[in-house]
């Protein structure tokens, strides 16, 4: 397994952190700018679309967007106690590399919830 570094490149669409992902680490998943077969995800295509790195570049509040704030989503942040809303304010604040680095000394994917 390779170790967590701090990217602000890995830093999803959706604002969870690949870099931190156990599938990234092990080789297993090239991280979601890079996979191509993530197609399915509708954060990235509106991401892409935009031409932004992440919602947090987005004028909308992520909170009231449809395509961030949607039901798998939803489930995502149950399963796993994540806040990626939390995790785009955050980025919006202080900046890409300030969560970035975040993430990697707390060695977490995404913001928990609280």
């Amino acid at each position: 397994m390779d170790t967590i570094k701090n990217n602000p490149l890995m830093i999803a669409a959706c604002g969870l952190y690949c870099g931190a992902c156990r599938k990234f680490l092990n080789g297993k998943c090239p991280g979601c700018k890079e996979n191509e077969k993530a197609s399915w995800c509708k954060i990235r295509k509106c991401c892409q679309e935009k031409g932004i790195h992440t919602c947090a570049e987005c004028e909308k509040d992520v909170k009231e967007c449809k395509i961030h704030n949607n039901f798998v989503g939803k489930l995502f942040a149950f399963l796993f106690n994540s806040d990626r809303a939390a995790c785009i304010h955050y980025i919006r604040e202080y900046g890409e590399d300030s969560f970035a680095k975040k993430m990697t000394e707390d060695k977490q994917m995404t913001m928990k919830k609280r």
